[in-house]
């Protein structure tokens, strides 16, 4: 089954993260990570079993093992390509390749000798494809060819890190999100809509208030005018960490509510056990 992207859920959750390369991204608000502070977050991009070649965010949770979404993990066809430059960019063109054959997706030897990283998807068996809020699921894996050595992996929240939040406390606790994703900013000329754009290419992080936990799901308000936060994330972040105060991941994006991305964004819980129970699967440890 293809990726969705723009996938409507009830007819107002929008999926983020599968936009056809070679469009540019970053979260809506938030900070440029110059600096290259989320070093082991990662932009992937890997082609589909519909022809279309797509990218999200991942993180890196040891040295072979990525974390994502499962909408950024189903359905690809081929290898996957890894890159860890934060700033990847700033105008066109994308220093990308492309595969030799749409259909059969990246080699590993394309990938490698354009000096990026190579990888293989795996999808949670329980991944509900959009169509089931009790049983979300979505939840991906990276599992790289060679380790990757050059940064730190990061560290998933121990189980039910997130139920131990107060509900009172839950909008006054900020999580971080990193991501690649789409920039959202009133364009040059022409309407002065926020639109989201195609370039710069890079990683952001971005401050956002908790507003509502669920057993599956931890949603957080991503408006970047909200004097609590910073930002919020957009198509392209897919896949990408949410970091709690101590500096877990506790889920991953997930899907948003608006086409401009200046609302909620839900993001797929990693501190339950259903998640747990398979990443222990690839030698994770929480």
């Amino acid at each position: 089954m293809r990726p969705r992207a723009l996938t409507l859920v009830a007819a107002v959750l929008i999926a983020l993260g599968l936009v056809t390369a070679p469009a540019a991204m970053a979260a809506t608000g938030g900070t440029v990570d110059r600096d290259n502070q989320y070093s082991n977050v990662a932009n992937i991009l890997y082609y589909a079993d519909d022809g279309g070649r797509y990218r999200c965010t991942a993180t890196l949770v040891s040295p072979t093992v990525l974390l994502t979404a499962a909408h950024c993990t189903l359905g690809t066809v081929g290898s996957t390509l890894v890159d860890f430059d934060p700033i990847i960019a700033e105008a066109p063109p994308l220093p990308y390749p492309t595969a030799a054959d749409a259909a059969e997706g990246y080699t590993d030897a394309e990938i490698t000798g354009a000096g990026y990283l190579s990888g293989t998807a795996n999808t949670h068996p329980e991944y509900s494809d959009f169509t089931d809020m009790d049983n979300w699921n979505d939840v991906g894996v990276i599992v790289l060819d060679e380790p990757y050595t050059e940064a730190e992996p990061a560290s998933i929240a121990e189980l039910g890190t997130l139920d131990r939040i107060k509900k009172s406390d839950l909008s006054k606790t900020l999580f971080t999100a990193v991501g690649y994703g789409t920039e959202v900013r009133k364009p040059e000329a022409g309407p002065q809509k926020p639109t989201p754009m195609t370039y710069p290419l890079v990683r952001r992080y971005v401050d956002m208030p908790g507003q509502k936990l669920t057993p599956q799901i931890i949603q957080a308000n991503g408006n970047p005018n909200d004097n609590k936060g910073t930002g919020g994330t957009c198509f392209g972040d897919s896949g990408g960490p949410l970091f709690n105060p101590a500096g877990d991941i506790v889920a991953v994006t997930s899907y948003g509510y608006t086409a401009n991305c200046r609302y909620l964004g839900g993001y797929q819980r990693v501190d339950i056990a259903v998640v747990q129970d398979w990443l222990e699967d690839f030698g994770l440890t929480f």
